[in-house]
């Protein structure tokens, strides 16, 4: 049937069957290579974990970059991550990595990796020559920050300054408006007791008159102040017309120096001076205590 097959579809006669002969065997056994990957897998997933060490460094970088001030960790840390190439390298690490977070943490590698520390590229006297630039860069630059501050610190000092001055400057501004101002009313008040003191005397000389029997003194026949003489006004100040009290104050000056040798008599004669001018004041309206007779024994 196959043979029959085949002619009628390739036209040949002859048919071999080289199936057999194409095909492989398939075996159904597990590979050897596969088991040995699987219980090294296994192997590996029970296995503990492996022991962290601190990376081996260079001992010359790590104690120039602990004299220029950098932390154990710090330096250790910048001169495994650079490569412990150089100095400049490190440093320039630690710059770069300054705001991380584990910057100060000891770095950790496991203890079968054996790294080696990487002798510098540079010569002794080049690597001293290196940290010498490194210091003098950052003496420098800190010296730089410090004429900064101390500029921002004058500048502030400035300003501070010119803020006392301007605040005790408007303190006596208003000060001094205060003292104007007091002595304005002082004034005020002085010419208000004056033009008290004057409507009462004038009142007091009217009901003199009342009670003598005159007749009232008319506005007009107050004496005038007569024209200023022209050559007056060359005076520098003008003089004041001493007032009464100032009268009675030279009166008793003058009663005291006179009898300095005599103090009794002198005390005696203010106190009766004290006396009649009491009763005047306290009976302003008694017409006997407006005169003194003069044969009165306490003036004899």
């Amino acid at each position: 049937k196959e043979s029959d097959l085949h002619t009628k579809r390739t036209g040949h006669t002859e048919f071999i069957d080289k199936t057999l002969e194409a095909a492989k065997p398939i075996s159904l056994e597990v590979p050897k290579v596969a088991k040995e990957s699987e219980e090294a897998i296994a192997a590996g997933s029970t296995s503990e974990p492996e022991e962290m060490v601190v990376p081996e460094v260079d001992k010359k970088l790590l104690e120039e970059l602990e004299a220029m001030g950098f932390p154990t960790a710090r330096a250790t840390r910048a001169l495994h991550f650079s490569g412990n190439t150089s100095l400049e390298a490190a440093v320039n690490w630690v710059v770069e990595h300054e705001a991380d977070p584990d910057i100060d943490q000891m770095p950790m590698v496991p203890v079968n990796r054996h790294v080696e520390a990487s002798k510098p590229s540079l010569t002794p006297e080049e690597m001293k020559l290196k940290a010498q630039e490194l210091r003098e860069r950052a003496r420098k630059k800190k010296e730089e920050e410090e004429r900064r501050m101390e500029r921002e610190r004058e500048k502030e000092r400035i300003r501070v300054g010119k803020e006392l001055l301007e605040a005790k400057r408007i303190e006596e501004e208003n000060e001094r408006k205060r003292l104007v101002a007091l002595r304005k009313a002082e004034k005020e008040e002085e010419k208000r007791a004056r033009e008290k003191i004057r409507q009462k005397l004038e009142e007091d000389k009217a009901e003199r008159r009342r009670k003598l029997g005159l007749p009232p003194e008319e506005p007009s026949a107050a004496p005038k102040p007569s024209a200023p003489i022209v050559e007056e006004k060359k005076s520098a100040l003008p003089v004041r017309p001493a007032t009464k009290a100032e009268q009675m104050r030279e009166c008793l000056r003058s009663l005291k120096q006179n009898h300095k040798d005599d103090d009794a008599k002198v005390k005696r004669a203010f106190q009766t001076l004290l006396t009649c001018i009491g009763n005047v004041a306290r009976n302003p309206d008694e017409e006997k205590f407006r005169k003194i007779r003069l044969n009165n024994q306490t003036f004899q």
